[in-house]
């Protein structure tokens, strides 16, 4: 039997690393010591999940806000996170046009897909849609965001295999446009080619911003 002031005696030692990964994904540190740190404080409170997203006639909302990390500093961040940076978003988070803001809010309307009969989930439709709701297109950190903020699971019960942010298409480094974008069934911020007459499969979504503002 084990000591009762030694509760993690009979956790096996996946389970214990599993647990510290866990607590360090939802506190935002890389560091592992300042994570358990801030649990133990109670600095950090471990509570039940609450849905972050909500959903209005195929439309899924939700809000974040930037921090000022430049596209290396997006590449190393997710990665630690367990959260793979496709070669082609590399390429974009490097680029002089990545511009990243810090402080800034942003109201998030993501599209879904379905919305849209299959002859018109085309880019430019899409885009048009957007303008129709009066929603802009996102700075592309937001790619970035939507990856840090959610886990495969939460997109999965969105109904979604992917989110792309629909900003102002960034060149990569063969020289073509591309968006930035969550993929669920790999963990992975990607990179999705984009052309006004591209079309899109029906299980993804297309973020757009309804509200932008700056702390």
């Amino acid at each position: 039997m084990s000591h009762p002031d030694f509760a993690i005696a009979e956790v096996m030692p996946g389970q214990l690393n599993a647990l510290v990964k866990n607590i360090m994904r939802q506190t935002g540190t890389d560091d592992v010591n300042e994570a358990v740190k801030l649990v133990n404080s109670g600095e950090w409170i471990i509570t039940k999940p609450v849905r972050r997203w909500r959903e209005e006639n195929g439309v899924i909302r939700f809000t974040v806000v930037s921090r000022g990390l430049t596209g290396p500093q997006w590449i190393e961040h997710l990665e630690k996170m367990g959260r793979p940076v496709g070669n082609y978003a590399k390429s974009v988070l490097r680029s002089p046009d990545f511009k990243p803001t810090n402080g800034v809010t942003y109201e998030v309307a993501v599209l879904k897909g379905e919305i849209f009969k299959d002859e018109d989930r085309i880019t430019q439709m899409i885009r048009a849609e957007a303008d129709r709701r009066k929603l802009v297109k996102p700075n592309a950190e937001l790619g970035c965001l939507i990856r840090e903020m959610f886990t495969d699971k939460e997109i999965e019960e969105m109904g979604l295999y992917w989110i792309i942010a629909m900003h102002e298409p960034i060149v990569d480094s063969d020289g073509n446009p591309r968006l930035l974008g969550t993929r669920r069934y790999d963990s992975s911020l990607s990179a999705f080619y984009d052309e006004p007459d591209d079309r899109w499969y029906r299980d993804g979504g297309f973020a757009f911003v309804s509200q932008v503002s700056s702390s």
